[in-house]
């Protein structure tokens, strides 16, 4: 007790504090945890990735929509990589992870450790390759965390799940959005992250938003059925043989355009449109993962909207501008003129200022190539504002303010009828929005028809039987849209019906202008702008000819 025997000298007792700390510390030493020379575990890769590996590696990824993996693919091999994108994760994958992944972890990683654990089980039992094999040969790279919650131990849940599995020493590479990828990255490493790299894997993300767009546009209605998957397929090999052969990407595109011109539509059908949201994993997979979501509020007769990463992306950039500009002041905390001593603050918001209108510009230029038109990206500053009085933006688990701004502005702009929060069970950063912030929400847009759901790999039927009972109110919410635009407009179902086929909305790649939310509702205002222009127009021709 040094505390206590240095007041003892000087003739002062020791106070019941002093004797606390002074055990303290003498328990930490004694376990090995002295504060004092502590150091920071760091968890590293069994073996780098190096230059020599490359023709020999195949990197394995997944984790997005397979439109994003297969693009993703084809612009790594346009660089020289040995790529494979692995299946979408389904319910055998979550046996896996539940198997060799540790108690009590979340739905994201259980889908995803257990999915490669199932393709290297694939390798060496049905393709017949040796674990030495697999393991000089493959490594898989996925993402980290996007918030405080166990999904920041991503890698390392990996590695113990394939040690346990028989794999030990795999090489698992960690892509964090802040530090990039956490192995070495020198002169010898077969991983350049230069500017080819990201553009190439920019050009896969914008270009899978776009066909994701397009898809959920298009297929609800569709004649045809199956029309629209068949044509995005081509479309997708089109744009896969450009960039793994880094041509231009004009002329793919031109044909992706004349392929889904060919798919037929009726926007005549009443639909509810439905806004996905939430965390990030549990919206985007398309698999066991959350339930098959998409294509069920499909086959239920609602219309999709999901999240791009663009917009993701555009978080990103947002958070940046936002605590740059929060730091200058903190002239005494950061040290400078304008705090961030060395930092060059100013210089920093032009540059991601420009990063935000290359993104935009060059999405939009890709997007009116291929067709999806009247397609808006948000404005981030618009979010963060009327999420503002609801969700600090200072908070960034998950999706941060972004859940509270996109429900607020789907009520009050009327882009959707009903909205969605799909999360995996106890994720802390949107089960804290969507339970808890959201109700207040709710209570004052009393409009918003909101659902919140937690996935968990098992109880669909109850999940669905949810989504049933608000999709009701939703197609209610839609049909009364529809009825209205038809009593605005003097029009009935009949006539609709007769004149929908000469109208430009009746393109696939064609869309009536924003109104309501339901699309026939917008149909209706499009048809009737459309036929009183041309009533007039014969009526004029008919005088001059008299």
């Amino acid at each position: 007790m040094i505390v206590a025997k240095r007041k003892q000298k000087a003739g002062v007792p020791p106070s019941l504090e002093d004797i606390l700390l002074n055990f303290q510390k003498e328990q930490e030493k004694a376990l090995g945890v002295d504060q004092e020379n502590k150091s920071q575990w760091f968890d590293p890769v069994p073996h780098p990735f190096l230059a020599k590996d490359k023709s020999t590696t195949t990197l394995l990824f997944g984790g997005l929509t397979m439109a994003h993996d297969y693009l993703v693919e084809a612009a790594l091999k346009g660089l020289g990589y040995r790529v494979q994108h692995m299946e979408c994760p389904d319910n055998e994958s979550l046996r896996y992870g539940k198997e060799f992944g540790n108690r009590g972890q979340c739905n994201p990683t259980y889908f995803t450790v257990g999915n490669l654990i199932k393709y290297l089980h694939n390798l060496r039992d049905v393709e017949g390759k040796s674990k030495e094999e697999i393991i000089g040969n493959y490594l898989f790279v996925t993402s980290g965390s996007c918030g405080p919650c166990r999904f920041g131990a991503y890698v390392t849940e990996y590695r113990k799940a394939l040690r346990d599995a028989g794999f030990e020493g795999f090489r698992v590479l960690l892509f964090q959005q802040t530090d990039g990828l956490k192995q070495a990255t020198g002169s010898e490493s077969a991983l350049k992250l230069d500017t080819p790299f990201f553009i190439s894997l920019l050009k896969a993300v914008l270009l899978g938003d776009i066909l994701n767009a397009l898809a959920y546009r298009i297929r609800p209605y569709e004649v045809e059925a199956g029309s629209t998957d068949a044509a995005l397929e081509r479309c997708k090999q089109y744009i896969y043989e450009a960039l793994s052969e880094r041509k231009r990407l004009r002329p793919a595109l031109i044909r992706c355009r004349r392929e889904l011109q060919t798919v037929r539509v009726d926007r005549t059908r009443v639909k509810p449109k439905v806004c996905i949201i939430g965390e990030f994993w549990a919206m985007t997979t398309e698999g066991d993962g959350n339930y098959q979501l998409q294509r069920f509020l499909e086959r239920e007769g609602a219309e999709v909207e999901v999240q791009s990463l663009t917009v993701w992306i555009l978080f990103l950039i947002w958070a940046g501008r936002f605590d740059t500009l929060k730091r200058i002041p903190l002239r005494v905390a950061d040290s400078g003129k304008y705090g961030l001593k060395g930092k060059h603050p100013f210089l920093h918001l032009r540059m991601l200022g420009l990063a935000d209108r290359v993104l935009r510009v060059t999405f939009q230029t890709y997007a009116k190539i291929i067709g999806l038109y009247h397609y808006h990206l948000p404005n981030m500053e618009e979010i963060a504002r009327v999420a503002h009085e609801h969700y600090n933006n200072h908070l960034r688990g998950g999706e941060g303010h972004m859940e509270v701004g996109k429900l607020i502005l789907n009520v009050v702009k009327r882009k959707v009828n009903m909205t969605i929060s799909v999360k995996p069970f106890g994720c802390m950063p949107s089960s804290g929005v969507s339970d808890g912030v959201q109700s207040l929400i709710t209570e004052k847009y009393p409009d918003a028809i909101f659902l919140p759901i937690e996935t968990t790999g098992d109880g669909a039927i109850n999940v669905y039987s949810r989504v049933q009972m608000m999709l009701f109110k939703a197609k209610q919410a839609a049909q009364k849209e529809f009825d209205e635009a038809l009593l605005k407009k003097g029009l009935t179902v009949e006539q609709l019906q007769k004149k929908k086929g000469r109208l430009k909305s009746a393109c696939p790649l064609q869309t009536s202008r924003h109104v309501v939310a339901c699309t026939a509702a917008n149909q209706v205002y499009g048809v009737s702008r459309f036929y009183n222009g041309l009533s007039l127009r014969r009526n004029h021709e008919s005088i001059q000819r008299i």
